[in-house]
């Protein structure tokens, strides 16, 4: 039987740890296998757990609200889920599903935070900068193979939206139609058709000091 030290000094995760800190996490985890199509954390949900794949594999999707499913990887040994949440306290951005039948090492949020920097730190702080590039990465990827260019181009505006005064969505700096198109995956003459679409319906406004008003109703768009 491999104890669970010798579990955590085969994940690269935890190549680092001190021999302390290395038998503290194998004391705290718990191994857990996971039957094919059964997930291991699920998106919009938290799981207060850090997930370390020791045996079989998991694939990563994302669904948008329609239902539609887009893979964003495939896990094997050695890779871990969870760690996002952890660190931001929101929920997960994908589910995990095990393609095959999987063993993981199942670690608690207290004991994942022990191994943390404190928490007012600046390491800390670079850690939340990276999750949050993280989760817009995985939106975009989403959304470039799972929207068409409306809902593309919808989303970046509702992004860069900020409220005015009156509590309406306004963007006040001027973003190029190159630019958006860079940013959705599509060319500029179909951006600006688009653009152009999206304010003869009313989705959008130019304002005559060019900021752009946001209707609340693009959000059925994106």
């Amino acid at each position: 039987m491999v104890s669970n030290l010798e579990l955590i000094r085969r994940v690269p995760l935890f190549s680092m740890l001190t021999a302390t800190q290395a038998a503290s996490v194998a004391d705290a985890v718990v191994k857990r296998r996971f039957k094919r199509g059964e997930p291991i954390v699920e998106q919009g949900k938290k799981s207060n757990a850090l997930s370390i794949i020791l045996t079989g594999r998991a694939r990563v999707v994302s669904t948008d609200i329609r239902g539609r499913e887009v893979i964003l990887a495939t896990m094997r040994p050695g890779d871990y889920v969870g760690e996002m949440s952890l660190i931001d306290n929101e929920p997960h951005s994908a589910t995990v599903l095990a393609e095959i039948q999987t063993d993981a090492l199942i670690l608690g949020r207290p004991e994942f935070e022990r191994c943390l920097p404190e928490n007012g730190s600046m390491a800390y702080a670079v850690l939340k900068g990276l999750v949050r590039r993280l989760r817009h990465a995985d939106r975009k990827i989403e959304s470039l193979a799972l929207m068409d260019v409306y809902g593309r181009v919808a989303r970046v505006l509702l992004e860069f939206a900020g409220e005015n005064a009156d509590g309406k969505a306004v963007i006040r700096d001027k973003v190029s139609r190159q630019d958006l198109a860079k940013m959705v995956g599509a060319s500029r003459e179909m951006v600006s058709r688009v653009m152009k679409d999206l304010e003869e319906r009313g989705f959008i406004e130019v304002r005559d000091d060019g900021s752009l008003l946001v209707n609340d109703h693009l959000h059925t768009l994106s």
